[in-house]
C-alpha cells in the first residue's frame, strides 16, 4: 500500500498513549497498520500540545521511567507518525467534551477514520457516520449500527499485526 493508498486517520491522546506508553497488546494491530503505513495519522499542533501536556501527569512519567523512557520518546513517535496539518473548521456536530472537539473536527474536515476510547466520542458514532466519519473500526459495531460485511473484512485485514 502507498502513502497514497492509506486511510487517512486520527487518533485521540489515549490511543496515542495506549500505543506509545502503555504498549497495549490490544493496539499491536492499530500500531502495526501504522507502522507500515496502511494508516495515514494526520494530527494539529493543539493535539502535540495535549499530549505533551499529559505526558507530564506524575502516573504517566512513573509509567515512562519504569520502562527506562521519557515523554520525549512518546513525542518522537508522534513526530515521526503524524502529518501536522492546520486546525480544521468547526465540525456541525458538537463534543459535550471540548477538549475532544479537535480530533473531531480534524476527522470530520477529512472524512477521516477516528480512534478514540473517551465516552463523550464514543456516543457520537452515529453523528459522526452521518459526517463520513468512522470510528473505531478495529471493534464491532454497537448494536443497531450496521456495517457492509465487506467492511468489516477490510477493517478485520487492516489491523492484523
Amino acid at each position: 500500500m502507498t502513502s497514497s493508498e492509506a486511510l487517512i486517520t486520527v487518533l485521540d491522546t489515549n490511543i496515542v498513549l495506549d500505543l506509545w506508553v502503555f504498549n497495549d497488546p490490544r493496539a499491536e494491530g492499530l500500531r502495526s497498520a501504522l507502522t507500515q503505513s496502511r494508516l495515514r495519522w494526520i494530527a494539529t499542533a493543539a493535539m502535540r500540545e495535549e499530549l505533551r501536556r499529559v505526558l507530564s501527569y506524575a502516573h504517566l512519567l512513573a509509567r515512562l521511567q519504569a520502562d527506562s523512557r521519557i515523554p520525549d520518546d512518546v513525542l518522537h513517535e508522534f513526530d515521526h507518525r503524524a502529518e501536522l496539518l492546520e486546525d480544521a473548521p468547526k465540525a456541525s456536530c458538537t463534543c459535550k467534551d471540548p477538549d475532544d472537539q479537535k480530533f473531531i473536527d480534524l476527522s470530520v474536515a477529512h472524512r477521516a477514520l477516528l480512534f478514540s476510547k473517551d465516552a463523550q466520542v464514543l456516543c457520537m458514532r452515529r453523528r459522526l457516520e452521518r459526517q463520513g466519519v468512522t470510528l473505531n473500526p478495529h471493534m464491532p459495531a454497537p448494536p443497531g449500527f450496521a456495517v457492509a460485511p465487506e467492511r468489516k473484512e477490510f477493517f478485520a485485514q487492516l489491523f492484523i499485526p
